[in-house]
């Protein structure tokens, strides 16, 4: 059965299939992608084109009785489309919907067949509760999503699958850093890949629906009415007509496009004003205007670009390429700068770039590649050491399936009545990663346990889950006094296998048995200490606690190690003075050194 790429865009969606070797689009009559908009009129529902002709302002959500890119409203119970109370479950499924039909009865339709299973993208900061009430839009509409897709990671399948010498290409870029960024009308994405032994890893992802093209379209619109009304003398009483201001916001949206390519073009709305000689809008908009007046969207968006990659302490030397789809990267302005960055010849703007995501998502379809998962998810033991949760690598759930592990542990320390669990995950992806090297925390469980037991007298258990929507679970219980606690992670990184690549050269050591020094945090920074470990072994025991058991532990002549030693002595008082073993006074040289 066939499966199609769909990408379900903030601001267009798009179906794909690869036919003969080739990525084929399903467009609308004007041979363009499908506008994410719905209005709902009487008992009337418009979708696509029609209903953002509707439109008199930008910006996503509810617009009087239109709703543009309505995926933003999932994950809330409901919402009110002019007093009238909808489920964003079924404005989505209406969208997706349109779109599929709209292939299935278009020229190309027969070829395609029914639209019934996708390769859906998504944006990279859409948390998971929203993927899986897309999941259920998607199948109210009769299509089952295989598996969710990072649109930026799409885009580069597609880019790279659609090179004339794909093995060529591969090692060309391998171990080299890729930046690719989705700049469209409603969001930015960001994800900064690399490639690895034929695996495409996400490193670090960005996003944001503060600088899309809509919002360069709002700015530009208000700013003319502004400059007009102050060239010709109209006071603020001056009023417009009705649907004034939605023609001209996608006059804008011409103008800005066409600039692309033009130095100058003639904005101009009929009958614009009302109650005035001179009713029409009319201003001459060069480039150098245009990106003056958007200049504030324009550095607040290039600003992600550099603080993604200095969070990721990569240097723009380091990018081997730098690939750019979406509609706002064919501006000048935003080329001229990733060119001043990067270097004209990194930098790939696509002639494809409003067709990239869904021609990945078909190809990744194509080719049956399986999402695998980029980084280890670690649990942080006691005394730094790492136990590995999910190694990376490991394939993710599609459709209908459940990755399931659970984990048998102790608490070493249970003195304060809690044992707490750290996820986390390495900067670094791969599994061969050091026990020194940093990790980025996830997510933290605490559980209450016994403060009375000795360590490793409470058991632990702890389950984790990753379900077809991307959504990691965890769930931590303490045996004795049946407490538990729970956490979910959205924020995950992947990677796709190129065919006909396998994901042995991927695997390595397994980082649960490595223990080694933590990589320093920062002064004055918080750090908590975990009081779980995988074995019963005194060693993860704080000294000063084990010495109230096993005191015989401490025989000089054992040699403990030093760091319990100092443990003990510090929280004990000194036996000469009585002062702590930290107060500068004590003089009495308590802490015996090696």
């Amino acid at each position: 059965m066939k499966v199609v790429g769909f990408d379900f865009g903030t601001t267009n969606s798009l179906i794909s299939s690869i036919q003969g070797g080739r990525a084929i689009n399903y467009l609308d009559d004007e041979g363009l992608p499908i506008p994410s908009v719905v209005c709902y009129e009487g008992v009337s529902t418009i979708v696509g084109r029609e209903a953002k002709e509707r439109l008199a302002e930008a910006g996503l959500g509810v617009k009087g009785n239109v709703i543009r890119s309505p995926k933003f409203l999932l994950g809330q119970e409901s919402v009110f489309v002019e007093g009238v109370e909808k489920n964003p479950v079924d404005i989505v499924s209406d969208v997706v919907g349109f779109v599929a039909k709209l292939a299935q009865e278009g020229r190309r339709g027969r070829e395609l067949g029914a639209v019934d299973r996708a390769v859906v993208t998504i944006p990279v900061d859409m948390q998971g509760n929203k993927r899986a009430a897309l999941r259920d839009a998607f199948r109210s509409a009769g299509v089952s999503i295989v598996q969710f897709v990072h649109e930026p990671l799409a885009a580069l399948y597609g880019f790279f699958r659609m090179q004339p010498d794909l093995p060529q290409t591969l090692r060309q870029y391998d171990r080299k850093l890729i930046l690719v960024f989705d700049w469209g009308g409603g969001t930015l994405d960001l994800t900064l890949c690399q490639l690895a032994d034929g695996m495409l890893v996400q490193v670090r992802n960005d996003g944001t629906d503060e600088v899309g093209g809509d919002a360069f379209d709002e700015l530009l619109r208000n700013e003319m009415v502004k400059r007009v009304m102050k060239a010709r003398g109209y006071d603020e009483a001056v009023e417009q007509y009705p649907d004034a201001l939605s023609r001209l916001l996608h006059r804008c949206e011409r103008a800005k496009i066409d600039l692309s390519s033009r130095e100058k073009v003639e904005l101009y709305v009929n009958s614009f004003f009302r109650g005035v000689d001179d009713d029409d809008l009319d201003y001459s908009l060069t480039r150098e205007t245009l990106e003056e007046i958007v200049a504030p969207l324009l550095d607040k968006g290039l600003n992600r670009i550099r603080k993604l990659l200095e969070s990721a302490d990569v240097s723009a030397a380091q990018i081997s390429a730098c690939i750019a789809t979406g509609g706002m990267a064919n501006m000048p302005a935003i080329k001229s700068r990733l060119h001043e960055w990067f270097g004209a010849q990194r930098v790939h703007v696509s002639d494809r770039s409003g067709t990239l995501i869904a021609e990945g998502a078909a190809w990744i379809a194509h080719d049956q590649v399986q999402l695998h998962l980029a980084k280890n998810v670690e649990l942080l033991l006691a005394r730094n050491a790492h136990m590995t949760l999910v190694p990376s690598g490991t394939a993710m759930p599609t459709e209908g399936e459940v990755m399931k592990d659970e984990f048998h542990l102790y608490c070493a320390d249970p003195r304060d009545g809690h044992a707490k669990f750290q996820i986390e995950a390495p900067i670094r992806a791969g599994k061969k990663v050091l026990p020194n090297e940093p990790r980025n925390p996830l997510s933290t469980l605490v559980v209450p346990v016994d403060a009375k037991a000795k360590p490793f007298h409470e058991r632990l258990e702890l389950e984790v889950r990753i379900d077809d929507n991307l959504i990691f679970h965890a769930t931590a219980r303490a045996l004795n006094i049946k407490s538990i606690d729970a956490t979910e992670m959205h924020n995950l990184e992947f990677g796709l296998l190129f065919p006909p690549s396998s994901s042995e050269s991927f695997d390595a050591v397994d980082a649960e048995s490595l223990a080694g020094e933590q990589s320093k945090p920062e002064a004055g920074s918080l750090v908590m200490r975990t009081n779980v470990s995988r074995v019963s072994d005194d060693y993860f025991v704080p000294g000063e606690l084990l010495y109230t058991y096993k005191p015989g532990y401490f025989d000089r002549r054992l040699t403990p190690p030093r760091i319990q030693e100092e443990e003990k002595l510090y929280y004990d008082p000194c036996s000469l003075c009585g002062r702590a073993s930290n107060d500068p006074l004590c003089r009495c040289g308590s802490l015996v050194p090696y």
